[in-house]
């Protein structure tokens, strides 16, 4: 049985390359036929790895570019949850079997990570050194998501980390790893009320970066730690469904109340799961999925 989403009668998957300096905003492919998403920037600048038909695929990030699909052995379906490892050789996913595996961006064999039985595990950070994974720990989807963080070389032990009352998603250390970033319902009023937040890494006080009507999801920061897009949604959406109305928000990281650009797309969910920042600090990559 097929887990990964696909595009509705009429619907496109865009991905686009955003310029924060000059807005410039181009789409380096469209596709009607897979439903990619999530896009990851490799650490050498040269590709985009996506998601899609719940394999892993490249994309040069040219306009004209042509994705190819990566060819893993013993990786089950993937999921729009992955990271790359800092090593620039591999990639850190989420698959569909509850689990995160540890594959290489050329293909070959998948190595499973994690081993807890009936829990699911959804990858959003890896620090900077490599050693350590943080994701969303889900038993039971009735139950809110918890802040987990594991060892690379050793996962069958996490630590939970106390980020207080709520759901959270999300969550990607910054790039010097002084704070793990995430959205939370911790100061929620009504149901799938997110706002944004950190946490230092190891546990501690948890820090509101924003307070907004609406519902805001995806840290993610830049490489050189000066700016940040996030996801937001319409006041009262609950979750991070797909097919809505969103904007892309890009803020400097010293003031996350004033936005620098508002970027008007139709998606949400695979839009920007997770970080897509250039090496470069300068552009940013996601899916949008118009519908005729």
């Amino acid at each position: 049985m097929a887990y990964y989403r696909s595009l509705a009668p009429g619907q496109m998957a865009r991905i686009h390359v955003h310029t924060i300096e000059t807005g410039e905003d181009s789409v380096v492919h469209e596709s009607r036929d897979v439903l990619f998403e999530a896009p990851n920037w490799t650490t050498d600048g040269q590709a985009l790895i996506l998601n899609g038909n719940g394999a892993l695929w490249s994309l040069a990030p040219a306009a004209g570019s042509e994705p190819a699909r990566i060819e893993h052995l013993d990786l089950p379906e993937a999921n729009n949850d992955h990271v790359l490892d800092p090593d620039g050789r591999h990639i850190f996913v989420s698959a569909m079997d509850q689990h995160i595996y540890r594959a290489g961006l050329t293909g070959g064999a998948a190595t499973r990570v994690t081993s807890e039985a009936g829990v699911w595990h959804f990858l959003h950070g890896v620090s900077p050194d490599g050693k350590r994974l943080a994701y969303v720990r889900i038993v039971d989807f009735g139950e809110p998501g918890r802040l987990a963080v594991t060892s690379v070389d050793d996962a069958s032990e996490s630590l939970l980390v106390d980020t207080g009352a709520g759901h959270i998603d999300g969550p990607e250390w910054s790039p010097d790893g002084r704070w793990i970033y995430f959205n939370t319902e911790r100061w929620a009023q009504r149901p799938g009320h997110a706002q944004l937040a950190r946490i230092p890494d190891g546990g501690g006080e948890v820090e509101r970066l924003v307070a907004s009507d609406t519902v805001d999801w995806f840290p993610h920061l830049s490489p050189d730690g000066r700016a940040a897009v996030y996801l937001e949604y319409p006041t009262g959406t609950e979750g991070h469904p797909a097919d809505l109305a969103v904007q892309l928000v890009v803020v400097g990281t010293d003031d996350w109340s004033r936005p620098r650009r508002r970027i008007a797309v139709p998606g949400g969910q695979g839009t920007i799961n997770v970080n897509s920042w250039a090496p470069d600090s300068r552009r940013f990559a996601y899916v949008s999925y118009p519908i005729r």
